[in-house]
C-alpha cells in the first residue's frame, strides 16, 4: 500500500468511526493502533506508547487545569455576578450599552481563566435574560453572549494558545504578547457592530431602559465589583509579560487569588470546591485523551512517511506560500464545522508548523490566524459548541436555529479579523 492510499484511508476511516457515534479521543487511538499493526506489526506497538509519554509528561500541560480551575470557581461564586452589575454603571446611556458591557465582561472572564464553554454559559444566564427583559433585540442578545464567550480562544491565558505552543514548540509567552492586539480588534469590532446597529435602530437595543432598570448599586460599589478580577487578570498577565514567572507559574497563581478572593468574598465551602474540582477532572480528563489519541495517531503517520507526502505535495505547488497559508486556514474552517478545535490542534498543527516554518513564516504569527480559527469554529453550524452551551441556559423559545442565525454577523467579523491578521502579520509580531 502506497502512503497516497493509506493517507485517503486513514482520513475516511477517522471521519467514519466519528460518523457512527464514537467519541474522537478513542477514534484517533483505535485508528493508530490498527495502522500501526497494519504498517509495521505488533513489535511496534511501544512506540506508540512512547508518543503518549511525551505528550503527558510537557510541563507546560500543568497550566491548563489551573485555569479551568479558575475558571470553575468563577462560575460557581458571586465574581462574574458582580462584575457584570458593575459594568453596567459605567455603560450609562450608551446604544446598546448593556451588550457592550457584556461584550467588557466576556473580556475579563477571558483574561482570567481561559476557558470558553464557561464563560458562555454564565454569560447567558446572568446578560442573555437581562437584554432580553429590556427589550433588546433576540439577534443581538444572543450574538453577543456567543462572541463574547467566544473571546477565550484569543485572549491570553487562552488554552487554545497554550496547547498550540505544546505542539508546535512555540513559546507560549510570545503567543499571548501576539494575541493581545487582535483580540482587542475583535472585542472592538463586535462594539462597533453592536454600537451601529443599535443607533441606527434603537430599537434593538432596548430603546425603553428606563433609570429603574439601572442596577441600584454606587459607583464606589461598582469599583469594588470591578476590583477584583482587574486585579487577578494583571496578576496573571502580568507576571508572565513582566518575566516574573511562566505561563505555569502565573497559572497556579491566579488559581491562588481566585481561590483567595473567593474565600475573601465569604462563598467558599466544600460543595463549591467539590465541583469546581470535578469540573477541572472532566475538562482535562477529554483534552488529555484527545491527546493522547491525536499524539498516537500523527506519530504513526509520520512514521509511515505521511509528513513527508503532505509536506511534498503542498511545497509542490506552484502558487505563493500565503495562497498556501489560505489553503491551511480553508481546511481549518471546514474542519471547525465537524471537529472539536483540540482534535483539529492534534491532528493538523504536527503537520502544517513545520510547513509554515519552511515557507518562512513566523509560526507565532500562524498561531494567532489558527486561534481566530479556532473562535470562529466555536460559533459556526452545524456542530458549533457554543450554540448548544447557550441553548441549555437559554429561555424554552430560543432555538438552535435561532442561536445560529445570530451568529452570522458575528462569523462575517471574525472571517474579516482573519483576513486583516494574513494581510497584516505585523500586527501579530511587532511585540515580539
Amino acid at each position: 500500500m502506497t502512503i497516497e492510499i493509506a493517507t485517503y484511508l486513514l482520513i475516511s476511516s477517522i471521519f467514519g468511526l466519528l460518523i457512527i457515534g464514537i467519541p474522537l479521543a478513542f477514534v484517533t487511538g483505535l485508528v493508530a493502533v490498527l495502522f500501526t499493526l497494519g504498517w509495521f506489526g505488533p513489535n511496534a506497538i511501544p512506540l506508540v506508547g512512547s508518543r503518549i509519554y511525551g505528550f503527558i509528561t510537557e510541563y507546560s500541560l500543568v497550566a491548563v487545569p489551573m485555569f479551568v480551575f479558575m475558571a470553575g470557581l468563577l462560575d460557581r461564586s458571586g465574581m462574574a455576578r458582580d462584575l457584570f452589575n458593575s459594568m453596567r454603571v459605567f455603560s450609562g446611556r450608551l446604544p446598546g450599552g448593556v451588550a457592550v458591557q457584556t461584550l467588557v465582561v466576556a473580556f475579563f472572564l477571558a483574561a482570567i481563566s481561559g476557558i470558553i464553554g464557561g464563560e458562555i454559559v454564565l454569560l447567558g444566564v446572568l446578560a442573555l435574560p437581562q437584554m432580553l427583559r429590556l427589550g433588546y433585540d433576540k439577534r443581538i442578545a444572543i450574538g453577543v453572549v456567543c462572541a463574547g464567550g467566544s473571546l477565550g480562544t484569543m485572549v491570553p491565558p487562552s488554552i487554545v494558545l497554550i496547547i498550540y505552543g505544546l505542539i508546535s514548540s512555540v513559546s507560549i509567552a510570545d503567543l499571548f504578547k501576539a494575541a493581545f492586539i487582535p483580540a482587542f480588534i475583535l472585542m472592538g469590532a463586535y462594539m462597533a457592530y453592536v454600537i451601529f446597529m443599535c443607533a441606527r435602530n434603537p430599537a434593538m437595543g432596548g430603546a425603553h431602559i428606563t433609570e429603574e432598570d439601572q442596577p441600584k448599586i454606587s459607583f464606589k460599589e461598582a469599583v469594588k465589583g470591578i476590583s477584583g478580577p482587574l486585579i487577578i487578570a494583571g496578576m496573571v498577565l502580568g507576571s508572565i509579560y513582566g518575566g516574573i514567572a511562566s505561563v505555569t507559574e502565573a497559572a497556579a497563581m491566579g488559581a491562588a487569588g481566585v481561590l483567595a478572593a473567593v474565600k475573601l468574598r465569604g462563598e467558599f465551602s466544600f460543595k463549591l470546591l467539590r465541583d469546581s474540582l470535578t469540573q477541572t477532572l472532566e475538562t482535562c480528563g477529554m483534552i488529555v485523551w484527545i491527546g493522547i489519541g491525536a499524539a498516537c495517531l500523527v506519530g504513526v503517520y509520520n512514521l509511515m512517511g505521511g509528513n513527508r507526502f503532505v509536506s511534498n505535495a503542498i511545497l509542490g505547488l506552484d502558487v505563493a506560500p500565503i495562497l498556501i497559508i489560505m489553503v491551511m486556514m480553508l481546511i481549518f474552517l471546514l474542519l471547525g464545522m465537524f471537529l472539536d478545535w483540540i482534535g483539529i490542534a492534534m491532528l493538523c498543527l504536527p503537520i502544517f508548523v513545520p510547513i509554515v516554518v519552511q515557507l518562512g513564516f513566523n509560526p507565532v504569527w500562524f498561531g494567532i490566524l489558527f486561534a481566530i480559527n479556532m473562535q470562529v469554529s466555536y460559533i459556526s453550524p452545524p456542530f458549533g459548541p457554543a450554540a448548544f452551551y447557550l441553548k441549555s441556559v437559554a429561555p424554552p423559545d430560543i432555538s438552535l436555529k435561532d442561536i445560529f442565525g445570530s451568529m452570522v454577523p458575528f462569523i462575517v467579523i471574525q472571517l474579516c479579523v482573519l483576513g486583516l491578521m494574513l494581510a497584516y502579520p505585523e500586527m501579530t509580531t511587532w511585540a515580539l
